[in-house]
């Protein structure tokens, strides 16, 4: 549980089976509350249970509220990741029978609708199906998205799951099984793990796994082998997931450049199995993402229209399906999730795909929801990404756009094969850059304690620098709980420059003055007119850029690298910044207040 506190802290609670009875323990707060309660009041032991720790979405986090909900005078427990959306209505239908609710939950709704029909349909009768059969005919009642766990005191060798467009995925060990939202839930023990399918069942005993669908019909799940190691996911001699990360991010950018070309210098992403003859024919690309991965998408956006010229477009993946958008067979749509499970994304992919258009996921986890619904996927290989606010899997991500970016290019010849082999090997350059980065941190660390007071932080950058801006006010306000907004540095005189008073600190990401020289001088000119008007400049510049010093407090420097690959460069500082602030306030940077890991809900 303590392996998936990233994906929900507000309540946990446990129950298992033991001497005919279900013993439960559940308490508001983070995983450490549980823990103290357990400590005091210990559960029997036992070898089947179920545990949850819960992000709140129906009824606020109580320990009333908190999972797992009991039901068939208390020898049923269930707990439930994902929404029941029809659960008002069920939730009369079980008052009028009787059944007293003790919760604000939609999952105690789906607990008593369980027990109602294992106690009343199947009247507990094993030979009927028991627990696995009343699961099935309650989901055919549910309407949303949902994980379902459930356990009975009846069958106290046997775990009852249900999943419905939310993670769900099997770990095979010898002599035991596991159910988890994550693998990493159970890495510790198996590295054999099994997906499982839209709207299926499965039971498991310590030495079966049987999976049916919600109709009992018998259904088979795909097994694959998860090769991080669980060290991947421990801190590493690291006060915290987000610095380790932080820290990870030579390798993630590694990992995801390692094996996708040959000795030529030629692309070979063989994940990535659509045809190339439709490839060649698209000419419009939807990139379809929410919150971190969004900015990964406008940084995307650059690189790909330059490489392929084909129009790009980034959308909130919750915006896209519900404006009536242009698709057809010749679009492609990238969506880009770190879990593969962000449900808004999900759907969305899943309305591109009844437009004819062809999907392929960006995903950094093996086997999730995403990638198994798009046509093809391009994995990334960051690793496990505890922290919530995600570090090294937007640098994975930017990278693996920027590949199929290149593949594109290769594909429809706008590209010489030379000059793709140029960008791979700047590429292959990028992970050293990054680390050099992080061996002289020490500066921007001490700026990120010295400002812990800080009421407001803005962001200014241009073309590849804007969305780098963006994110990095995303990770002060996501860690600091601070007013944090970035711009791009164009738009300040049409507004924004009104918020620039005395002491106001301005991030500027300052562009290379190779090459593009008038943005250079343009992005010069702004940080003047902040500083003009009393702000405090802070500024992200290539290492030999000497005409910003005049006009800055600070100035952190990064190593010289093409324009379109300068954001994996420039967001680092930006990261470092945001977890040392943060920390400086006394936050806990792993599991910032409000948010989870997964947006598994719309």
């Amino acid at each position: 549980m303590r392996r998936l506190e990233y994906r929900g802290y507000d309540s946990a609670g446990i129950a298992v089976v033991a001497d005919g009875t279900i013993s439960s323990r559940k308490k508001s707060g983070k995983l450490s509350n549980l823990i103290a309660e357990l400590e005091t009041s210990p559960l029997p032991e036992s070898l089947t249970g179920i545990g949850h720790t819960r992000w709140a979405t129906h009824g606020g986090p109580t320990d009333q509220n908190a999972h797992p909900h009991l039901s068939d005078g208390g020898k049923l427990a269930l707990i439930h990741n994902g929404i029941i959306e029809n659960f008002a209505e069920l939730k009369q239908e079980l008052l009028r029978k009787g059944v007293i609710f003790q919760s604000e939950t939609d999952t105690e709704v789906a607990a008593a609708l369980l027990g109602d029909i294992y106690r009343n349909q199947i009247g507990g009768d094993a030979a009927k199906g028991g627990l696995t059969r009343a699961m099935q005919l309650a989901c055919q009642r549910l309407e949303g998205a949902f994980t379902l766990l459930a356990v009975h005191a009846d069958q106290p060798d046997v775990v009852v799951a249900a999943r419905r467009n939310s993670p769900l995925v099997v770990g095979l060990g010898d002599g035991e099984n596991f159910l988890g939202s994550d693998v990493s839930g159970f890495i510790d023990y198996t590295r054999r793990a099994v997906e499982l399918g839209q709207d299926q069942i499965v039971t498991i005993t310590a030495d079966s796994v049987e999976i049916t669908d919600f109709y009992g019909a018998p259904a088979e799940g795909k097994e694959y082998h998860v090769n991080w190691d669980p060290a991947s996911a421990e801190k590493g001699g690291f006060p915290s997931f987000m610095e380790k990360e932080i820290h990870d991010q030579p390798d993630a950018v590694l990992q995801t450049l390692l094996g996708r070309s040959d000795i030529h210098g030629r692309l070979t992403l063989d994940e990535l199995r659509v045809d190339p003859e439709l490839l060649k024919n698209v000419n419009k690309i939807i990139v379809l993402a929410c919150g971190t991965s969004a900015y990964a998408g406008q940084v995307a956006k650059y690189a790909i229209e330059h490489w392929c010229r084909i129009p790009t477009e980034v959308e909130l993946s919750h915006e896209f399906r519900y404006r009536d958008p242009i698709v057809d067979e010749n679009t492609l749509i990238v969506s880009i999730s770190q879990s593969g499970e962000t449900m808004d994304t999900l759907m969305a992919v899943r309305y591109a795909k009844e437009q004819g258009a062809k999907t392929v996921s960006i995903c950094n986890t093996n086997g999730s929801t995403i990638p198994r619904e798009s046509d093809a996927v391009l994995y990334t290989h960051a690793g496990p990404e505890i922290a919530v606010a995600s570090t090294k899997a937007f640098l994975a991500q930017i990278t693996a756009a920027y590949l199929l970016g290149l593949y594109l290019a290769q594909l429809r010849g706008n590209k010489f094969q030379g000059e793709i082999k140029d960008i791979l090997a700047d590429l292959g350059k990028i992970p050293a850059k990054i680390q050099h980065i992080l061996d002289n941190e020490a500066q921007i660390k001490e700026l990120g304690r010295s400002m812990a007071d800080a009421k407001s932080v803005l962001f200014l950058g241009r073309h590849v620098g804007f969305p780098v801006a963006m994110e990095g006010a995303l990770k002060l306000k996501e860690l600091a709980y601070i007013h944090a907004e970035g711009f791009a540095a164009g738009e300040l005189k049409h507004g924004p420059i009104a918020l620039i008073e005395e002491g106001q600190p301005v991030f500027v990401v300052v562009p290379s003055p190779r090459g593009r020289d008038s943005l250079h001088s343009k992005v010069v000119s702004n940080i003047q007119e902040v500083r003009a008007r009393g702000a405090r400049t802070i500024v992200i510049a290539e290492e030999g850029d000497e005409a910003v010093k005049a006009y800055a407090e600070h100035v952190f420097y990064i190593p010289e690298t093409p324009t379109l690959l300068a954001p994996l460069l420039a967001t680092v500082p930006l990261q470092i910044f945001a977890l040392a602030l943060a920390s400086a306030k006394g936050y806990d940077v792993d599991q910032p207040r409000n948010l989870a890991k997964s947006v598994t809900v719309e």
